[in-house]
């Protein structure tokens, strides 16, 4: 799958499904320093993901900043052929003046075995 390159930071097309409702987010980050996915509470509430008393609510902290967010397991995540079922996402605001869907963090790349080729800009 490729990647693209916008301000100079990777960016790929991830298909999220809850509740058997797919959707597709074409600007999300690919971020090998982040140690979760998350995506932005605005981008997936039309699939019925929002918080709930019982959803676990924690901190984290980057670069951009720090926020509160929710976690949530979804049917699936794919990244081209790579797909997780039953994954937990993380739900923010991701208000760090970056306009992107989500972003796609270690824990998913890990589980997948995720190789990134920067000088071809493709992850297979």
């Amino acid at each position: 799958m490729k990647i693209h390159l916008q301000q100079g930071l990777p960016f790929i097309q991830v298909s999220l499904v809850h509740r058997h409702q797919p959707k597709i987010f074409n600007q999300v980050l690919l971020d090998i320093g982040s140690a979760g996915t998350v995506f932005s509470i605005e981008n997936v509430v039309d699939l019925g993901l929002q918080f709930e008393y019982q959803d676990p609510v924690h901190r984290i902290c980057g670069v951009g900043g720090a926020e509160f967010v929710f976690s949530k397991r979804v049917d699936g995540l794919a990244l081209g052929t790579f797909e997780l079922r039953n994954f937990e996402i993380e739900i923010g605001t991701l208000d760090y003046g970056l306009a992107s869907d989500g972003i796609l963090g270690i824990n998913f790349l890990r589980q997948v075995g995720a190789c990134i080729d920067l000088a071809k800009l493709e992850i297979y």
